[in-house]
């Protein structure tokens, strides 16, 4: 088994660099070529990124180029939302395995064709919700199967933050499939599945900003074994970004769910005063105290997603994020943008 994967970027934004700054630092992953469709920005990418470093002629001023390269092994998509489908199953057929950056698709027409080119080239193809390999997050659903807040019953979750650069933003352009939902309310549908299973029902509401994309959307899912789900996401407001799981028997709360802290995340265990009704004595026990749950973290949270993915390429194990919960994610964002009245 080769010990580094040979990974090539398609793109250059923010995205990309914290990918790149992980690749790096990852224990099982090489950052062999960069492209972009200004041959500049790609040298200036490769040059900050110790691309240049690993090959010859690294960075380049087409996507094809580099999907032609035989010193690239997976492609990490980090384009605009609108461009995923297209780069993504051209990458495959070039022989890539292929992480995606969320939101995967635009529809589920176009998630589907996407997995049947990974399937048709028997390549690798996973979503990048890199805080599904966060330590902290591997925690939490141990400690879920382990039963310490009983059965799941609900999930609550925000992704929220207020921006005022507008202009040139791909978050606020509706030709690249920009929005809240597509930007971070993804990753609040993806947890409530992650503990609770595929949706059967759900609704949603939201503001529509001038530009014509979302900016703020709320709302809720309800699950075949009775938990409910609910969220708010939003560019243009702020909110603490906690998210809860809460169960019969106690809920666990994760102050920074989605990109825990180093050198450590941790999340919080804990229990409601139970109802006087419940004791024929009278007043009720105190609850039991809060349990705070450290979860060290060496390294970056993007070389870990990088390595899970080399892991899989490896061992043809299933990625971290699963095809099902990709469809599922993608399915409920495109309902509920029909619901808001979004359309693209």
């Amino acid at each position: 088994m080769a010990d580094r994967l040979r990974w090539g970027i398609l793109g250059t934004g923010n995205i990309a660099r914290q990918f790149a700054v992980g690749v790096n630092a990852s224990k099982h992953g090489v950052l062999t070529a960069v492209a972009s469709r200004d041959g500049a920005k790609a040298a200036a990418f490769a040059a900050a990124n110790g691309v240049a470093a690993n090959g010859v002629a690294a960075s380049l001023g087409d996507y094809r180029g580099l999907l032609r390269r035989d010193d690239v092994d997976a492609v990490y998509v980090s384009l605009p939302n609108s461009m995923h489908h297209d780069w993504t199953i051209a990458a495959l057929e070039a022989g890539k395995h292929v992480l995606c950056e969320k939101p995967f698709a635009v529809t589920t027409a176009e998630a589907r064709a996407m997995f049947a080119a990974a399937d048709a080239h028997r390549r690798v193809l996973m979503e990048a919700f890199m805080y599904r390999c966060h330590p902290q997050t591997l925690a939490v659903q141990r400690a879920v199967a382990d039963g310490v807040i009983g059965r799941v019953t609900q999930v609550r979750a925000s992704f929220c933050y207020r921006t005022s650069k507008i202009a040139g933003n791909v978050r606020f352009d509706p030709a690249l499939a920009g929005g809240a939902l597509m930007d971070v309310g993804c990753y609040c549908i993806s947890l409530g599945h992650l503990f609770c299973g595929p949706a059967t029902d759900g609704s949603a509401t939201g503001n529509l900003h001038p530009t014509g994309v979302d900016d703020l959307c709320t709302g809720w899912l309800k699950y075949a074994g009775g938990a409910v789900a609910s969220f708010t996401c939003g560019t243009g407001t702020q909110a603490n970004n906690t998210a809860y799981i809460c169960g019969t028997d106690g809920f666990i709360e994760i102050p920074v769910p989605w990109k825990p802290p180093v050198p450590a995340g941790e999340f919080v265990i804990a229990h409601a005063t139970p109802p006087k009704q419940d004791f024929a004595g009278g007043g009720a026990p105190p609850p039991p105290p809060r349990r705070v749950v450290t979860v060290p973290f060496e390294g970056d949270l993007y070389g870990i997603e990088a390595d899970d993915f080399a892991s899989s390429v490896w061992t043809g194990g299933s990625p971290r994020v699963t095809r099902a919960e990709t469809m599922e994610v993608c399915r409920w964002i495109e309902r509920f943008r029909a619901q808001i009245g979004l359309a693209y």
